[in-house]
């Protein structure tokens, strides 16, 4: 196996890797459970407690 071979191997699987992370993320943050979560997080700035 030459350098090039592992050099696109190493490549692909981290662009897999990344692309499944960023999927998973996508999806927590709209999921419909998390909603709440997120609209008490955006509204804590604006929160004089």
């Amino acid at each position: 196996m030459s350098y090039e071979d592992v050099a696109s191997l190493s490549g692909t699987i981290g662009l897999i890797l990344f692309m499944s992370m960023f999927f998973v993320v996508l999806a927590y943050a709209l999921w419909p459970r998390n909603k709440a979560k997120f609209d008490k997080a955006a509204r804590a700035p604006l929160d004089e407690e």
